[in-house]
C-alpha cells in the first residue's frame, strides 16, 4: 500500500518515550508499504539521523520546529478558540507537501501517529485514516490543573476541554482509532459518551534483542556504590515530579539503611529543578550515549510516575536488561494484570521504600526477579506481535 505516515516528531533515534512507539511503527509500516512521512524536528540534534529515517521512506518532508517559536504561535489558539496544541504543531509548508504529495502519489491511506498530526489529513477526501492517540492527551492537560497555580491551572483545564473537542472529532471521522491500552481505550469512550467511536487497543513492545544484558558491557558505576536509576527524557514534566518526589520522599529513608545508596537519573535536558537535585546522594547525568550500562548494572530500576499511565518503554526496556523494577501502580496494571516477580507497583512513599528495600538487602532475590522480568517481555511484548493489530485495519482499508 501506498501510505502516508503523519509524525508530530522525527521517529528517531527512539531515545524517548513517544519515539521509541512511531520509530517502531514507521520500521513496521516500511517493512510492508511503501510510506511518505510528514513530520517535525524539534531537537537539533536530530538532524543528523534524517539520512538513517529516509532508508525507511520512499517520501519524506521534515519541517525544522523552535520550541520557543512554537509556543508564541500556539498562542493563537487563544484567539480562534482551538486547542494550544494545535497551531503548535501547524505548518503551512507541511500541509502543502501532503497536499501535494495525495495528488502525485495517491494514498491508499494514512496512518497518523498523535493527533494533533489529523490536522493535516482533515482535506484527503475518500482515503481511510488510521489514528495513534497513543493516549488521552487531554486528559493528560486535566490532570496537569491541579499541580499548577492560577493562570496555567486555567490554561491547562482549557487545553483539556479544547483538545478533547478535537480529539472527539477525529475519532468520529477515522476508520479506527488506537491507544496504548485497553485501560485508555476504556477512558475515552467515558468521555465520549453515545458517540459512535471505533477503537482499539495497540500496546508498546521492547527490542529485546537490543536491551538485553552483556557481560562484557562495562558498569558505568563507582566501585562499592549501590546503584538506583531511573530513565527518561528530563524536561517532561511527568518524569521531574517523579525524580523530584522520589529524591524528597523515599531516597532519605533508603539511605538510611543502605548508606552506599546512589540515586541516578539518566536522560536528556534535565529540567532546572531536577539539576537542583544533584549532590552526593544524586547523579543527574544529562544525555548518555547507551542507557543499556545504566540499566544493567542497576541494583534496582524505579518508575515513580504519579502523573503518567499507559504503557511506560522505560519499564519494558529495564525489564527486558532482566532488572527488577518498582513502578507507580498504574503502570504496572497496564503491563500485567497478574503479579510479576520482576515488577512490583508501590503507589505511596513507604510501599516503593519498602518494596526497593527488599531488593537492595537481598541481591540474589533480586537478580532472579530480575531474569523473570526478562523472560516475561521476550514472551509478551515484540513490537510485531503488538503491531498486527494495525495491520488488520490496514488491510480493510
Amino acid at each position: 500500500m501506498k501510505l502516508l505516515y503523519l509524525v508530530h516528531r522525527l521517529p528517531y533515534p527512539p531515545n524517548k518515550g513517544d519515539k521509541v512507539r512511531s520509530y517502531h511503527l514507521l520500521k513496521h509500516l516500511a517493512a510492508r508499504h511503501e510510506v511518505h512521512l510528514g513530520t517535525f524536528i524539534d531537537d537539533p540534534d536530530d538532524e543528523v539521523h534524517l539520512p538513517r529515517v529516509r532508508e525507511l521512506c520512499a517520501g519524506l518532508h521534515a519541517v525544522r520546529l523552535n520550541p520557543r517559536t512554537a509556543k508564541l504561535a500556539s498562542l493563537r489558539g487563544l484567539l480562534s478558540g482551538e486547542a494550544l496544541s494545535l497551531p503548535y504543531y501547524r505548518d503551512a509548508g507541511l500541509q502543502a507537501w501532503v497536499d501535494e504529495a495525495a495528488a502525485r502519489v495517491g494514498f491508499d491511506a494514512v496512518v497518523v501517529f498523535s493527533g494533533v498530526m489529523a490536522q493535516y489529513a482533515a482535506g484527503l477526501k475518500g482515503v481511510k485514516t488510521l489514528v495513534d492517540f497513543v493516549d488521552v492527551d487531554s486528559a493528560k492537560w486535566r490532570d496537569y490543573a491541579p499541580e499548577h497555580a492560577w493562570p496555567m491551572s486555567w490554561l491547562y483545564r482549557r487545553e483539556s476541554a479544547k483538545l478533547l473537542g478535537f480529539e472527539q472529532r477525529v475519532a468520529r471521522e477515522a476508520a479506527c482509532s488506537f491507544f496504548v491500552t485497553d485501560h485508555e481505550v476504556a477512558l475515552f469512550r467515558e468521555l465520549s459518551p453515545g458517540q459512535p467511536l471505533r477503537l482499539a487497543a495497540l500496546g508498546n513492545g521492547v527490542d529485546a534483542d537490543f536491551f538485553a544484558p552483556d557481560p562484557a558491557r562495562a558498569s558505568p558505576f563507582a566501585a562499592g556504590e549501590l546503584p538506583l536509576v531511573f530513565t527518561g527524557a528530563m524536561d517532561y514534566w511527568p518524569n521531574v515530579d517523579a525524580v523530584s518526589w522520589f529524591a524528597r520522599e523515599m531516597l532519605p529513608a533508603l539511605r538510611e539503611r543502605f548508606p552506599a545508596l546512589r540515586f541516578h537519573i539518566v536522560g536528556r535536558s534535565p529540567a532546572p529543578a531536577v539539576q537542583a537535585l544533584a549532590g552526593e546522594a544524586v547523579n543527574v547525568t544529562g544525555t548518555v550515549a547507551d542507557v543499556r550500562p545504566w540499566l544493567q548494572h542497576a541494583a534496582a530500576v524505579v518508575a515513580p510516575l504519579r502523573l503518567a499511565r499507559g504503557i511506560q518503554n522505560k519499564v519494558l526496556e529495564a525489564m527486558a536488561m532482566a532488572r527488577p523494577v518498582v513502578a507507580a501502580g498504574d503502570c504496572v496494571r497496564a503491563i500485567t494484570a497478574q503479579p510479576q516477580p520482576g515488577l512490583q507497583p508501590a503507589d505511596d512513599a513507604s510501599a516503593y521504600v519498602e518494596r526497593v528495600g527488599a531488593w537492595l538487602a537481598d541481591r540474589a532475590a533480586a537478580d532472579a526477579a530480575g531474569r523473570s522480568a526478562r523472560e516475561f517481555v521476550v514472551d509478551g511484548y515484540s513490537w510485531d506481535a503488538h503491531l498486527a493489530g494495525l495491520d488488520r485495519h490496514l488491510e480493510a482499508a
